[in-house]
């Protein structure tokens, strides 16, 4: 049947659809309007009449039900059908279908039941569509003569009402490839396109058949994967479902819809699931068509599988699944056992071949998986390989383990298991090998009484000699070593020899292509039953890299201390600058009308040692220059910075600028002068005689003003920091002050801290002024008591008191 005509009737020319397709355009009186009207009668008249033949099927089978139900005739059957149809209010076709869900309590049954049983109105529509459906498709799959004929049977009365659009029907099979056996609704080209998939090969359909539950995909879009019709329906959702039946996996159903979908309902994949499982039945029969797959032709039974055990060099085991009474796959049983393989458990052949896989291996379904790998591969017919898997075995409740090499395949109704063991003393052999590769180690030993010397490959590697050519005697041992090393060597020989001790030395071996490697010697000796030394048995390591990274070592050591002692004689200078120029305790400022005070705290620790620095100063102008300023970095150039800073402000201020002027002019000395280093400050000149206080500021901190009992940070100025750009200019403002008020500049070291920010610091500094005493000294000494500060830097404090 064509997938783009699945209702054509026989005997109707190809060509009748084209002229349907153009009835619409042309008047129904003409001759191409009536031949298209014919067609169109004609194509409902054979539904129809498939319909009434499907269901006429349905009928005679309820028929036969309730002759063999009640023990009577046919004609009997048939008025007692009508009568209870007549009863039930319904058509006789339902009830038909009713009967047979009863009488057969299959799993169309169950899944009719499972999807009545979510449906809205149970009475109505939905349930007359659901069950009449699922039998008509059985009927039709049943009676199909080819899998072709089962695919549009399915698309007809099952698929279409879900809204699909076509089905392809794949047979898996022992190698992993799909084989399209059937399909309706995709274009005739696509059945040729995809009539053979190989193995590996990645489609829906192969995702279908490797995942337990199938594979469901809203869109085709996004999933990458090819398949059948994708062109077509390229948008749409796809669902492959395995189709198995007695444990076995046979192919996939795959349906298609033209637009992407939600997730089906449970009830209606549950209502798939049943369909597959009636196309399984229908592929244990399907042959493929000759030249299909890679090589065409019968695969071997378990006879001949069991002469292809026989003829392998592994350890082989043959089994057949063993199904219990409905049908079910519940073990394997190994039909043949092949000379070459060995029980884990030592048991003998005979004991194992002919018993079931889980009653001779009970932890074959535990830990290791065995047992499940070779359901899925006698499932799905995709091979399962896997190296140094572990396999246990249970016998007379002892357990026993072994590390194998696992290949599991499926050859027609059987699967071949071979498993090779690996052997205990060639794995330690092997192990021993790549260790004394790794280690550079050589092996020998040597038989003092016939001259016989024994080497390893590795050994010869390390001397930097050809396997063919003689090993080097142990008394020939310093000819080959440096000079220098000839006490050490001697010493080595009369341990070992003279007074048969064990011994090892560490000497240079000079190789024959001029190579010098530092070795080290471990030999001890073998004494017969009179006490005789007769063979000296030992190993040679190349210790090349350790001397060197020892060396290389002991280098970093003596380099790492001239470091550190440089590293402290440059702290140590300066703190003695810092303090030279900035001294922890300095003699109180006399301004008449104001009281001065500062305070100084080093770093805690003497990497930390920074540029802060303060200054208090009465100029020749009368006015009083307060300052505080923090150079940025640490170390000896943060403190010869600070120096500079300081002392061109002082000079800068003997010229009767303002605070603006002069940060400006600082601002010219740290970019060009110094180096271009940055710093903040905070610069003010004080009137005694109009206690006003003319500041500006360069990215610093703004003072804090104590009036009363209030403590706020004045208002700040614009100001960028010292040494950014060539030019700056500042803002600067001025303050009246009044007796009894207390002005505070300070540097970050104050209140800065990791976890905090600058403005919850801040808000700290002033709830903690507001406490302090009233006396200057005492208010800063408690500032810098109960500082919240953790980063151990530098800190100045200068307070000033309006009298």
């Amino acid at each position: 049947m064509n997938a783009y005509e699945p209702d054509t009737p026989a005997g109707v020319p190809a060509q009748l659809p084209a002229v349907d397709a153009v009835s619409s355009d042309v008047p129904a009186t003409s001759p191409v309007g009536r031949l298209a009207a014919t067609v169109e009668r004609l194509r409902r008249e054979v539904r129809a009449a498939q319909a009434e033949a499907e269901g006429r099927a349905l009928i005679e089978l309820a028929k036969g039900i309730l002759v063999e139900r009640l023990g009577c005739g046919p004609a009997q059957a048939a008025r007692q059908l009508a009568e209870l149809t007549e009863q039930a209010q319904t058509t006789p076709l339902e009830f038909a279908v009713e009967v047979i869900n009863q009488a057969a309590r299959d799993r169309v049954a169950e899944v009719t039941e499972a999807f009545l049983s979510v449906a809205a109105d149970p009475s109505g529509p939905v349930e007359e569509s659901a069950a009449v459906r699922l039998r008509a498709a059985e009927s039709g799959v049943l009676a199909a003569h080819d899998t072709q004929a089962m695919a549009d049977s399915l698309l007809d009365h099952a698929l279409r009402p879900l809204g699909a659009v076509a089905v392809a029907i794949w047979s898996a099979g022992s190698d992993g490839s799909l084989t399209l056996a059937g399909s309706a609704g995709f274009p005739p080209g696509e059945a040729v396109r995809w009539h053979y998939v190989p193995p590996d090969v990645a489609t829906v359909a192969r995702r279908g058949l490797t995942e337990p539950d199938g594979q469901w995909l809203p869109s085709l879009a996004g999933s990458g994967l090819p398949t059948i019709g994708r062109r077509e329906y390229a948008d749409g959702a796809r669902i492959a479902v395995p189709a198995g039946a007695g444990g076995r996996i046979h192919g996939v159903l795959e349906i298609a819809w033209p637009k992407p979908e939600e997730p089906l309902p449970r009830p209606v994949v549950r209502q798939v699931e049943a369909l597959a499982e009636l196309c399984a039945h229908s592929l244990e029969s399907f042959v493929p068509p000759p030249g299909t797959g890679p090589e065409p032709g019968l695969l071997p039974d378990a006879v001949e599988l069991m002469d292809l055990a026989d003829g392998l060099h592994d350890p082989a085991l043959v089994l057949v699944p063993h199904l219990d009474a409905t049908g079910q796959l519940v073990d394997f049983r190994i039909q043949h056992v092949n000379s070459r393989f060995l029980d884990p458990a030592g048991r003998p052949r005979a004991v194992v071949g002919g018993a079931l896989l889980l009653e001779a291996y009970p932890m074959a379904a535990g830990d290791s998986g065995l047992f499940q790998r070779v359901e899925r591969v006698y499932a799905t017919g995709e091979p399962f390989r896997a190296r140094r898997m572990r396999l246990t075995a249970l016998v007379d409740q002892v357990p026993l383990s072994a590390v194998a090499d696992i290949s599991i395949s499926r050859h027609g109704s059987s699967v071949l298991l071979i498993w090779r063991i690996e052997d205990e003393t060639a794995r330690l052999a092997s192990l021993l090998q790549h260790a004394q590769r790794l280690g550079r180690i050589g092996g020998f030993e040597e038989n003092l009484l016939t001259g016989e010397i024994t080497w390893n490959g590795q050994l010869f590697s390390l001397y930097g000699r050809p396997p063919t050519s003689p090993p080097v005697a142990l008394q020939d041992l310093p000819a080959h070593a440096h000079p220098d090393d000839a006490v050490i060597l001697g010493r080595f020989l009369r341990t070992l020899l003279h007074h048969r001790r064990p011994a090892s030395a560490a000497f240079r071996l000079l190789r024959p292509d001029g190579v010098t490697r530092h070795i080290r010697v471990v030999a001890e000796p073998v004494l017969d039953t009179g006490g005789q030394l007769f063979v000296v048995r030992g190993a040679y390591q190349d210790i090349s890299a350790q001397h060197w990274t020892e060396v290389a070592l002991a280098a970093t050591r003596d380099q790492l201390a001239h470091t550190e002692q440089q590293a402290v004689e440059r702290n140590r200078l300066t703190l003695q600058l810092q303090h030279a120029i900035m001294p922890p305790a300095q003699a109180p400022l006399r301004v008449p009308g104001l009281q001065v005070a500062v305070r100084y705290r080093p770093a805690e620790t003497e990497h930390l040692v920074g540029g802060d620095w303060y200054d208090a100063v009465v100029l020749p102008s009368g006015l009083v220059l307060l300052c505080v300023g923090d150079v940025a970095g640490h170390g000896i150039e943060a403190a010869t910075s600070m120096v500079v800073l300081r002392n061109a402000l002082r000079g800068l201020a003997v010229t009767g600028a303002g605070p603006a002027q002069l940060l400006s002019w600082l601002n010219i000395v740290a970019h060009h002068l110094t180096g271009a280093v940055t710093a903040t400050a905070v610069c003010g000149l004080y009137d005694g005689e109009r206690r006003t206080l003319r500041w500006a500021r360069a990215g610093h901190l703004p003072p804090v003003l104590l009036r009363e009992a209030d403590a706020t940070a004045l208002p700040p100025v614009k100001g960028l920091l010292l040494g950014a750009v060539p030019e700056a200019r500042y803002e600067e403002t001025e303050v009246q002050l009044a007796a009894g008020d207390t002005l505070l500049m300070y540097t970050d070291g104050l209140i800065e801290r990791r976890d905090s920010s600058v403005e919850e610091s801040l808000s700290h500094l002033l709830e903690t002024a507001r406490a302090a005493p009233s006396a200057l000294d005492q208010r800063l000494d408690r500032l810098l008591t109960y500082s919240r500060s953790d980063t151990d830097d530098d800190t100045c404090i200068v307070g000033i008191r309006v009298a």
